[in-house]
């Protein structure tokens, strides 16, 4: 059957090109040109050697993965449910991650998150938490649009990996997206089964909870279980940004708020995130246009900030001859004749307390 062979090679080949030019992925060509070249392991030997040519230099071909590597290889969806085999999750694979971490971090994976638990991946064979991935890959994914099983894969991974407890995995399961979903009930558990003691954490959850939930009962919760603000600006284990960092670049003024009223030195100074850093100051980092998320925002946060006591005659921590309003001079910025008003003159300001760094400007 030698001719019939080569003819089925032919056919192949003919089907991958025509499909690989039509717009299709080489290896959902090869798909279909498996369908046909299955009369020999001749001819499928040519078409797996032609499929290698085509795409040399990218990605590994689908057929030389396992069953796992290829669910987790987005180059070789769509994925099939059932396709896993439990023999190639105990396997040494090439992955960068481990399985669970790999579907988690990447929402056009989660759909395989329910299969790999099924069939006994557990997070402890993870280097890091996979929902850690997840939240350093994407702070707040769009939970609502996977499917049910899948949303109770993640919380599953919540419970089941103690080192979700993670400044970053809180922000995430506290952001707008997670609470549209009602996954923030995974921080009421945390709490309530005491896994989130005060002192004994790498982290402050008052500062990795998303601003909204700051002026909320869980908030509450935690400082009445000995979380405070102050501490809340120690260094972290952590990724995405500190609390009050967060809330003054999002100008979230509510949570702002809840800080000042916590820590009111932190209008003029706010310790670095890492003890190697040097402070700084809310006002000289208003003056750059690109240090809010929303550079509209820049002259309501100089507003507010003076109301609440900021000194513009604040020296700045990398260049103590410098104060903000000497910057602002420097900089020419459009913020100056804001920062030039005595804030003596502002009752705010007053109530609030001036800070005394010395300094003129």
């Amino acid at each position: 059957m030698p001719s019939l062979s080569l003819a089925t090679a032919v056919r192949a080949l003919l089907a991958l090109a025509c499909a690989w030019l039509a717009g299709c992925s080489a290896p959902a060509a090869l798909i279909g040109a498996i369908g046909v070249a299955t009369d020999t392991s001749a001819s499928w030997a040519i078409v797996k050697h032609l499929h290698d040519k085509v795409i040399e230099g990218g990605p590994v071909p689908c057929y030389r993965l396992d069953s796992v590597e290829r669910a987790l290889a987005p180059h070789c969806q769509p994925y099939t449910v059932g396709s896993i085999k439990a023999a190639d999750l105990a396997a040494t694979h090439k992955l960068p991650l481990c399985p669970l971490a790999m579907a988690a971090r990447d929402p056009r994976l989660w759909h395989v998150l329910p299969e790999l638990i099924d069939k006994g991946a557990m997070p402890e064979a993870c280097a890091r938490a996979p929902l850690v991935e997840l939240a350093q890959a994407d702070g707040c994914p769009d939970f609502a649009a996977a499917k049910a099983p899948v949303r109770d894969a993640l919380v599953w991974l919540a419970q089941a990996d103690a080192r979700a407890v993670h400044h970053d995995v809180v922000r995430m399961l506290s952001c707008p997206n997670a609470r549209a979903v009602g996954f923030d009930q995974v921080l009421q558990r945390w709490v309530a089964q005491g896994q989130m003691p005060a002192g004994r954490l790498g982290f402050n959850p008052l500062s990795a909870l998303h601003p909204d939930l700051l002026n909320t009962p869980l908030a509450a919760q935690l400082e009445a279980a000995g979380h405070n603000a102050r501490a809340a600006m120690d260094p972290y284990d952590g990724a995405l940004r500190p609390g009050f960092e967060e809330a003054f670049r999002t100008a979230h003024y509510a949570a702002l708020d809840w800080w000042l009223a916590r820590a009111p030195e932190l209008v003029n100074r706010v310790p670095p995130r890492e003890g190697s850093q040097l402070p700084w100051v809310p006002l000289a980092k208003t003056l750059a246009p690109d240090w809010l998320d929303q550079p509209a925002q820049q002259q309501p946060m100089v507003e507010y900030l003076l109301a609440h006591g900021a000194n513009p005659s604040t020296r700045l921590p990398y260049e103590p001859s410098m104060t903000v309003l000497r910057l602002a001079r420097q900089m020419d910025s459009p913020m100056l004749p804001l920062l030039e008003r005595d804030p003596q003159r502002q009752p705010s300001a007053r109530l609030a307390g001036r800070s005394t760094t010395p300094g003129a400007p």
